[in-house]
């Protein structure tokens, strides 16, 4: 999980919820989110909680992870109650995911459905670097119950893959996508990364023709973020390459979302794109539209009915409260009605399906008004009640935001 989290209050040792957060539980869309930490080596841009072999110390492995975080979906069980919650979506992110056995995947998958049962027509991704990944494991995960895999491409370029620190060959994700379609997996998604130093137009441009031409029908396309702390942004400031030029990354912004349309994938979020309704990331979807979900593993985040918390970071600390019996929550706080309404007016003005005009105070509906009028924001999508941001608003999308909160 990039950056760090707030202070919070501390979760009690049983992990136990706050009255009222419960209330409710079932009726709203529920998912899991299972973090697993690991990866070969560290990208140069990367702030995510993760942690090479060198990293882990004692107490923590990969080989005993699954077990781990089984452990954590029993304890969500016991702290949830015996209400009927369907899981809706189950997300393996990272890290590197698929550097687990593909069994120990399908275990911790199991873990899930014998706890709380997986909805029916639920969905079920991994995400994967396409060196990790073979045409067998592929079978194995989707045997197990997975219905959708995520490939980290990022570039079709090699000396932009160089800069990213990514070691798969340029061609390898196209191969992964027809892989995982072959074994079954109706959808398959790829992440692209636009703004790296060095990247110009000509090579953003072959990196989105390529990812178009391995027919994924969901595409991921983000503007490279440089995090203070990772290696990427003390090579910037030491001056061995240049930071990414904001101009730049708005062209290639309006030049992906004009191929990917012309292709068939449609915005459905400000850095998604899919091929229809069926091919959105619902999981996703779910953190947009305040759902619940409980994250599984170090450093991983849950809310459940306005109550939000996040584990302790290291795998070791994360081993030793699940074996001492105790939740691994490491601190939570507790949204108050104003800040859930800041929140869902953030997140689902990214969407293309909008944010309710209702759900703004008197200052917001003023302040979407005035998008509209500088073509921020979609005017027929206003009268007929809802705030859509237009191609251009995406780009301003943080400054039409903040109108809306004041």
């Amino acid at each position: 999980m990039p950056g760090a989290p707030p202070d919070g209050t501390p979760v009690p040792a049983d992990g136990a919820l706050p009255p009222g957060a419960i209330d409710g539980a079932g009726q709203r869309p529920f998912g899991i989110y299972v973090h697993v930490p690991f990866c070969v080596t560290r990208c140069g841009y990367c702030d995510f909680n993760t942690y090479t072999a060198a990293e882990l110390g004692p107490g923590a492995s990969r080989e005993s992870y699954a077990g781990l975080a089984i452990e954590e979906i029993r304890l969500a069980r016991r702290v949830l109650g015996t209400a009927d919650i369907p899981v809706s979506t189950v997300f393996f992110g990272g890290g590197t995911p698929t550097l687990l056995p593909p069994a120990q995947l399908g275990a911790i998958l199991r873990a899930v459905d014998a706890e709380f049962g997986l909805a029916p027509g639920a969905e079920v991704t991994a995400e994967a670097n396409p060196e990790t990944v073979t045409e067998e494991t592929l079978a194995v995960l989707r045997g197990s119950g997975f219905t959708r895999m995520s490939f980290g491409m990022q570039s079709s370029v090699r000396h932009v893959l160089s800069v990213l620190d990514r070691v798969h060959e340029p061609g390898r994700p196209a191969r992964c996508a027809a892989w995982a379609r072959d074994a079954g997996f109706e959808h398959v998604s790829l992440d692209l990364i636009y703004g790296t130093p060095g990247e110009t137009d000509a090579d953003w441009a072959e990196s989105a023709a390529a990812a178009l031409a391995a027919s994924p029908d969901h595409i991921s396309a983000y503007a490279l973020i440089v995090e203070e702390g990772t290696r990427l942004a003390a090579r910037i400031r030491r001056g061995e390459m240049p930071a990414p030029d904001d101009d730049a990354m708005a062209d290639r912004y309006l030049a992906a979302d004009e191929l990917f349309g012309a292709a068939g994938l449609r915005w459905y979020e400000i850095s998604n794109w899919a091929a229809g309704d069926a091919s959105a990331c619902r999981h996703n979807l779910l953190y947009w539209t305040d759902g619940d979900w409980w994250g599984i593993g170090p450093g991983a985040h849950s809310h459940v009915g306005g109550t939000r918390w996040w584990n302790v970071r290291h795998p070791a600390g994360y081993a030793a409260r699940l074996a001492a019996g105790t939740s691994p929550g490491q601190a939570r706080e507790i949204l108050t009605p104003r800040e859930r309404s800041t929140e869902r007016i953030m997140l689902q003005t990214r969407l293309a399906a909008g944010l309710p005009v209702t759900a703004l105070d008197q200052a917001g509906t003023s302040a979407a008004a005035a998008a509209v009028a500088d073509g921020l924001a979609d005017r027929a999508a206003f009268t007929a009640g809802r705030v859509v941001l237009t191609r251009r608003g995406r780009l301003l999308a943080d400054a039409v935001i903040r109108g809306l909160t004041g």
